[in-house]
């Protein structure tokens, strides 16, 4: 199953001294919050050795470049890195773009070309999507995706989201942006 259990969830409340954020784990993956210095890491262009060779990928760099203006990104409900269980390795990163706006909040993925076709981003997307659902007035998580990225779009399915008229995006450079949504599960 690659939800995250109750004994695994986020520890960090507002009276949190430590500011820490527990991991979310799956079956193959450990979603961990981005420290400050490892998004300087990326920044700077630095290559740590916990980081799979093709790790950071070009969205991980422009995620770690906002952080400073989106200081709520790296709490409990923002982003976080995937890290492959076996190996220890970052392999990608995924967040939810922290705070909701009415109930909604958006979530956003990505793993190295290395590591795709393993079904982690499903997996690690299916588990932050869960994990949203028990904050406080969160009732809809959604992603954007562009119609030329079939990949994405599978992920998103995968991950059981369904498409949906949502709150515009904008346009692509096709003209056209996808919404799609996943629904709390019942008794939420």
């Amino acid at each position: 199953m690659s939800s995250f259990t109750s004994e695994n969830a986020p520890a960090n409340t507002p009276g949190d001294p430590s500011g820490a954020v527990a991991d979310l784990t799956t079956d193959r993956l450990i979603l961990r919050a981005w420290t400050p210095a490892e998004a300087d890491a990326v920044r700077r262009g630095v290559r740590l050795d916990h980081w799979a060779g093709d790790f950071p990928a070009e969205g991980d760099q422009v995620i770690a470049g906002l952080f400073d203006a989106n200081p709520a990104w790296l709490g409990a409900h923002g982003h976080r890195q995937i890290i492959e269980r076996d190996s220890g390795l970052v392999v990608g990163s995924l967040g939810l773009f922290w705070p909701p706006a009415d109930g909604l909040v958006e979530i956003g993925y990505g793993i190295v070309e290395s590591r795709r076709g393993r079904g982690y981003a499903p997996e690690a997307v299916r588990a932050l999507t869960a994990f949203a659902f028990t904050a406080p007035g969160v009732h809809t998580v959604h992603a954007h995706v562009e119609p030329s990225n079939p990949p994405s779009i599978r992920v998103l399915e995968k991950a059981g989201y369904q498409q949906w008229e949502g709150p515009s995006q904008g346009s692509a450079e096709d003209g056209e942006v996808l919404s799609y949504r996943a629904v709390p599960p019942a008794g939420s």
